[in-house]
């Protein structure tokens, strides 16, 4: 099982790192192995050349196993989906230019609002264009612990939740599997880059 996610893991670092995701040693992804224990990067490797050796298994608490090497700064924010989401089989973070501006232009605010969007069927759940999904943002902070409790925050007030934005940051998102999850990021990317075209063609603000 881990042999699978960890290959699954790097090829899609590959991937994605082709588009310019995740420049420098940013991002950061992981694969659930079982209900107790999570695949995940290990700090600072390179995602867009990723091998097995750079993939880890961590507990659901983001604990080490069988291993000295230390997951990603990140890895609450992995787990934390695992166990909020019995389903989640996968999470992926990366760095993309629209996720990063979008997160400074949105972070005031506090969400980002899509609205009658083709690309919103590509999220589980939604089948029209005549919806709407509300996109966090939530404020950058190097207190994992913190940011763990603002998104359980949103979840305890009953509010969707199939992704969020860091300001200054990126993009979190998960699916069932991997193939869903990048799903689920394209389709984020996409919808982000629409919207910030739009402020710009529209001389509006946020």
């Amino acid at each position: 099982m881990f042999e699978s996610c960890a290959h699954q893991i790097a090829q899609t670092g590959r991937e994605l790192g082709a588009l310019g995701w995740m420049p420098a040693t940013s991002g950061n992804f992981s694969m659930r192995l079982d209900a107790e224990h999570a695949a995940v990067t290990i700090s600072g490797r390179d995602k867009t050349n990723l091998c097995i050796d750079d993939i880890m298994t961590v507990d659901l608490q983001g604990q080490p196993i069988d291993t000295n090497a230390s997951p990603s700064a990140e890895t609450p924010l992995h787990v934390q989906i695992y166990r909020r989401f019995p389903h989640a089989g996968a999470v992926l973070h990366t760095h993309s230019r629209n996720q990063t501006v979008a997160g400074r232009m949105f972070g005031a605010r506090g969400t980002i609002r899509f609205t009658g969007w083709e690309l919103l069927k590509a999220i589980s759940g939604y089948t029209t264009h005549e919806s709407t999904l509300d996109l966090p943002v939530f404020a950058n902070t190097q207190d994992m612990p913190a940011l763990v409790r603002r998104i359980d925050a949103w979840l305890d007030a009953g509010k969707p939740l199939h992704g969020y934005l860091i300001k200054d940051h990126g993009i979190y998102t998960w699916g069932r599997d991997m193939r869903e999850a990048r799903r689920h990021l394209e389709a984020f990317d996409f919808l982000l880059g629409c919207e910030l075209d739009l402020l710009h063609l529209m001389g509006a603000k946020t």
